[in-house]
């Protein structure tokens, strides 16, 4: 069995997540398509992951591609979370994850109705607000949820998400509904209402994107082509990984790496996979990188076993639930982590001796980190140990 070693690993990494210098591109589609999708549940960790990963790129190179070229596009997808993909890669991750993850959105939001409202019928009902939505969003063109609750009044309705709780407060149904539209593959979140930190979108109808709508293709080969590319980008890795990034269940994964021609290989007593067209050592960069890489990031986010690359850093980077905080590296390791203070200023810690060439390095991206943004403040959605620490 052919063994690669972290070195090797890091290797690819460096270049094929173009944090390496040399394969940083100021493309921003390339920078998407290099990392299978962007993750996008902190609106600034999409185009701070493109900073880290482009030479001279501005945020308004993200916003041109997203909004004007719209060769990427918004959507839920693996983990329900939601990231930034390239239009092509649309029809793979609608066929292999959002369809179902569609049905599984209705269920839940229907037995939040059927218990906290007195709505006969909930199914229908959802079904019907669902269809009136799209209808007056085809016929605005685009629209804010508000815009939309005023053309279809029961999206207006109230619900008591938990009757009899304390807690509870009636919540409108609007981003239940808008939601699910998305997962459908039927409206898309387009541009936010204020800077490149906002969460507060615009939808507009899928075809403003993709004028046929979403290509329909079979679940079984769109699992298979996410999974190569994903091998592509993030192998060799154990199939755990895979299952944790696609969340889907282990008969999938089974079933979409039977169609693919793969290869395993030992990753230091446990048992990775490549395809097996990429067995070949990756060549290191010409050089030693640095880079800074924002919270939940799609690098160190893209596996579940990290300790080829975190060491022990874990606990100060990641908050209790998994997602990992602005980190620091050099060279394919995580060495630190970074926030952006009140005044703007990118405050740095090392956790551990990188040497005085390193340190210059990591200087140097904080500087060019702090240029990206500009007079825009940010402050990561989930907040980790060390990044509260440096912005306290």
């Amino acid at each position: 069995m052919r063994s690669m070693t972290p070195a090797e690993r890091r290797a690819r990494l460096g270049v094929r997540h173009r944090l390496a210098p040399g394969a940083r591109t100021d493309d921003v589609l390339d920078v998407a398509r290099s990392m299978v999708v962007l993750h996008a549940t902190d609106p600034a960790t999409v185009f701070l992951s493109v900073a880290a990963r482009s030479v001279d790129a501005v945020p308004a190179a993200l916003e041109r591609a997203l909004y004007d070229d719209r060769t990427l596009l918004r959507m839920l997808a693996m983990r329900r979370t939601m990231f930034v993909a390239p239009v092509e890669l649309v029809p793979v991750l609608q066929a292999s994850t959002a369809n179902a993850l569609a049905a599984k959105q209705r269920a839940t939001y229907t037995r939040i109705i059927e218990r906290g409202s007195d709505i006969r019928d909930v199914p229908a009902w959802f079904a019907e607000v669902e269809k009136a939505t799209h209808e007056a969003l085809l016929a605005r063109g685009e629209a804010t949820g508000a815009q939309l609750s005023a053309d279809e009044p029961r999206l207006r309705t109230q619900v008591d998400p938990a009757p009899g709780k304390p807690y509870s407060r009636p919540t409108g149904v609007t981003t239940w509904i808008l939601v699910t539209l998305g997962c459908e593959g039927l409206v898309v979140r387009g541009r936010p209402n204020g800077s490149w930190t906002s969460s507060q979108y615009r939808w507009s109808p899928v075809e403003s994107w993709l004028p046929g709508g979403i290509e329909e293709i079979p679940a079984d080969t769109a699992r298979a082509e996410l999974v190569r590319r994903w091998l592509r980008t993030f192998g060799p890795a154990p199939v755990s990984d895979l299952k944790w990034w696609t969340g889907w269940t282990a008969g999938d994964v089974k079933k979409a790496l039977a169609l693919l021609d793969v290869t395993e290989v030992d990753l230091g007593g446990a048992t990775g996979l490549v395809l097996s067209d990429d067995l070949e050592p990756e060549p290191a960069p010409a050089e030693p990188w640095a880079a800074l890489l924002p919270a939940l990031d799609p690098t160190p986010m893209g596996w579940q076993e990290r300790g080829w690359f975190l060491g022990d850093h874990g606990p100060l980077l990641f908050d209790r639930n998994g997602n990992i905080g602005p980190s620091i590296w050099w060279d394919g390791r995580i060495v630190g982590g970074w926030a952006q203070r009140k005044d703007g200023e990118i405050a740095v810690r090392v956790l551990e001796d990188v040497g005085a060439d390193a340190a210059a390095a990591i200087e140097r991206e904080a500087a060019r980190i702090a240029a990206w943004y500009g007079d825009v403040r940010a402050t990561p959605r989930f907040r980790t140990p060390l990044e509260r620490e440096l912005t306290s």
